[in-house]
C-alpha cells in the first residue's frame, strides 16, 4: 500500500497545478477559450494560472480543495453554490462553446456544483475522485445546498461511472458545442444527487 493522500485547501501558490488539472478536466476546452482571452505574448498556461490565482469567480484558488501525495499535488477539487436565481442573462456575454454549460448549470439553482474534478494520470487508480467527491458532500450540505451537481461529457465513461457509482443520476443534457480539433463528439449531461433526506 502506497502512501496515503491528505487533502487540503488550496492557496495561491498551488495555481499552476490548478490550471494544468482544470484543462485535464476540461479535456482541453479551457486552454481552447484561454486562447482567445489571453494578450498577445502571455502564454496559454500563464493565463490559465493567472485565473486561478484570482479572489473571486468559480475557478479560484478559493473554491477549491487539492489532494496531495507524498508533499506532490495529486488531483483537485473545485467547488462551489450556484446561484438561486441562477441568472441566464450571462449567456448574451458567453462564448458559445460555453453556452450549453450554462443552460445546464441554470438548471440546477442553488446546487452545490463540482466544477471541476480532477487527477494526474500518474496519480490516478487510487480512489482520489472517490475521496473529493466524499468531500463534495460534506461542502454541499455545510453550505446548505439541496443537491450536488456537475456536468461531463457524454462520451467520458469513466467520469460518468463514477459519479453514477456515487449515486448522481442524469437530469439533463445539452449537445456540445466543441473547439477545433477536439476528438469528442455528443452531450454535456447534467448529473444531480440529492441531499435531502439522506444525511
Amino acid at each position: 500500500m502506497g502512501p496515503q493522500p491528505t487533502f487540503r485547501p488550496a492557496t495561491k501558490a498551488d495555481a499552476a497545478a490548478l490550471a494544468v488539472l482544470v484543462d485535464i478536466a476540461g479535456e482541453g476546452m479551457p486552454a481552447f477559450i484561454w486562447s482567445t482571452l489571453k494578450p498577445p505574448g502571455q502564454s496559454v498556461l500563464e493565463f490559465g494560472r493567472g485565473r486561478a490565482r484570482r479572489d473571486t469567480g468559480g475557478f479560484s484558488y478559493k473554491n477549491a480543495i487539492v489532494a496531495e501525495v507524498s508533499g506532490e499535488i495529486a488531483a483537485c477539487l473545485v467547488g462551489y453554490c450556484l446561484d438561486d436565481p441562477y441568472d441566464s442573462g450571462i449567456l448574451a456575454g458567453t462564448p458559445d462553446i460555453v453556452q450549453p454549460l450554462v443552460r445546464l448549470e441554470a438548471k440546477a439553482p442553488g446546487s452545490w456544483y463540482v466544477n471541476v474534478l480532477a487527477t494526474f494520470p500518474e496519480f490516478r487508480r487510487r480512489g482520489l475522485g472517490g475521496k473529493l467527491l466524499a468531500i463534495t458532500e460534506s461542502k454541499g450540505r455545510e453550505a446548505g445546498a439541496p443537491s450536488l451537481s456537475v456536468i461531463v461529457g457524454s462520451w467520458n465513461d469513466g467520469a460518468v461511472r463514477l459519479y453514477r457509482s456515487a449515486g448522481y443520476l442524469g437530469l439533463a443534457s445539452e449537445p456540445a458545442i466543441l473547439f477545433p480539433g477536439c476528438p469528442h463528439k455528443g452531450d454535456w449531461v447534467l448529473l444531480t444527487k440529492s441531499l435531502k433526506g439522506n444525511a
